[in-house]
């Protein structure tokens, strides 16, 4: 679930495969057989999965052991590339449903049950960007993380 204070085009399924593919290609990146495998699988989460999640499942499914450390690798490409999100609390990730579209990341992470709802709103996005700016910090890119319970744990 998303709060959005700008306009960008959410994916799903194949879709969403595709919009990462390109994003990724687009970048200059390869879009390997290992990497969409891992991306369809962290998109099947419905909260932040660990690359160690990412790699049990995976391992299943392909019939031989994946290494984390492989997909921590693959993670950091994705991240980089806006495929996937960081929950940098619960050292998790999510799958960006918008790739392509760059935006700072708001989550509201439950401590109950662990789900990150990821919000975007530019004007506070800006804001905390301005107060780095006034520090004469450089921002790479915020990531706001406000911890407490969900609407159903609540």
């Amino acid at each position: 679930m998303t709060d959005h204070a700008h306009d960008h085009s959410e994916h799903s399924g194949e879709e969403l495969v595709a919009e990462a593919r390109r994003t990724l290609t687009e970048a200059g990146e390869q879009w390997t057989a290992m990497r969409q495998a891992l991306f369809e699988e962290l998109a099947r989460f419905e909260k932040p999965a660990s690359a160690y999640d990412i790699a049990d499942n995976l391992s299943k499914t392909r019939g031989r052991r994946v290494a984390p450390n492989s997909i921590y690798r693959i993670l950091d490409v994705f991240v980089a590339n806006n495929l996937a999100l960081r929950v940098e609390s619960a050292n998790a990730y999510l799958a960006n449903t918008h790739p392509g579209c760059e935006h700072d990341c708001i989550f509201l992470v439950c401590d109950e049950c662990g789900e990150a709802t990821h919000a975007d709103n530019d004007a506070v996005a800006q804001s905390v960007r301005s107060v780095a700016n006034d520090r004469n910090f450089r921002t790479r890119r915020p990531i706001i993380e406000v911890r407490g319970l969900c609407s159903d744990c609540a």
